[in-house]
């Protein structure tokens, strides 16, 4: 796949050694007890651009300037589109190996697609399908019966209300019981207790008042910045602000504009996101899990690997300092 190759050799060094794949579990038993909006969980943003390649379509929200390029150039365009658009290398299994609990699933239905045949989109759609990856990590949440994921629904270009029953049903049928409704943040003992292992937050609230199986959209602190300094002082200056109540996210990952990527089109997302690592990693380190004005919960970014994750999940241990 071009673009993605590279972006799998960069990574070479940093291979899944599956060494979180059960980390939930393994936590102390004190913070089984903590609710989950207070735990440090990793996740991945953009999860399933891994899957796309230059033979995907642009999504049709993108804006008019890159529509009338993709017409114009499609041999020159979608490959430079696509350097920018993939955030990860990992598929979503071997995300979940490597302890990646919190998932950017942004939905789409393209306009000249299958009718019941929904997407994964970042500024081109995907070639997986919905239903097949929420069915993969079904299967993998029954292999691993005490680990939770949080599945973030979100997007949905082009979702009519028929579509997002059909969605909605397809989670209800794929993850059953497994399916957390919501209400009381719970703790991980309260889940393995019930046998439920997902929340799945969906960004629409007609759909919400229907289905008391889903929880509302969770926060994402999304800088929207290309450097790593003034993303970190977002970052900062959104902890000043004071966490959000229940489940939220600080992205760390770095984001470009269509001016920048005209401007450099020899880079991609990955030049920027890879030198960059070290330094952000630095930071996720200085972070505090647990109730406080000031702590994080969930942290995402692009390009994760173990030793990300590794980072994240290492945070917990500061709440049995408490």
């Amino acid at each position: 796949m071009g673009g993605q190759a590279s972006a799998s050799s960069s990574f070479s060094g940093l291979g899944c050694r599956n060494a979180n794949k059960d980390w939930m579990s393994a936590l102390c038993p004190r913070l089984w007890d903590v609710p989950l909006h207070h735990l440090s969980i990793p996740g991945s943003h953009d999860t399933m651009t891994y899957c796309l390649n230059k033979k995907s379509p642009i999504s049709q929200e993108e804006s008019r300037l890159l529509q009338l390029l993709n017409k114009a150039f499609p041999c020159i365009t979608r490959p430079v589109v696509l350097k920018w658009s993939v955030t990860q290398v990992l598929d979503v299994t071997e995300q979940l190996d490597a302890g990646v609990r919190y998932l950017d699933l942004r939905i789409a239905h393209m306009l000249d697609g299958s009718e019941k045949n929904l997407h994964f989109v970042h500024m081109l759609y995907t070639t997986a399908l919905v239903e097949d990856t929420l069915t993969e990590i079904s299967e993998w949440l029954e292999q691993h019966p005490r680990e939770v994921v949080i599945l973030a629904c979100r997007n949905f270009e082009g979702l009519s209300e028929d579509l997002h029953e059909y969605l909605i049903s397809c989670i209800k049928t794929i993850f059953g019981e497994m399916l957390c409704p919501r209400g009381e943040m719970p703790t991980l003992r309260q889940l393995w207790a019930r046998g439920q292992q997902a929340i799945v937050s969906y960004e629409d609230e007609c759909s919400l008042a229907r289905h008391r199986e889903l929880w509302p959209g969770i926060p994402y602190w999304w800088g929207n910045k290309v450097k790593t300094d003034a993303l970190i002082r977002y970052l900062e200056t959104m902890k000043s602000c004071g966490r959000p109540g229940g489940l939220f996210v600080a992205g760390i990952n770095l984001t470009e504009n269509l001016q920048y990527i005209l401007a450099h089109p020899s880079e991609s997302l990955e030049k920027v996101t890879v030198p960059n690592l070290p330094r952000l990693r630095a930071w996720v380190r200085e972070q505090c899990p647990g109730p406080g004005s000031r702590c994080t919960n969930v942290i995402a970014g692009d390009f994760v690997s173990e030793d990300f994750v590794s980072d994240v999940i290492a945070l917990n241990q500061k709440l049995l300092w408490c």
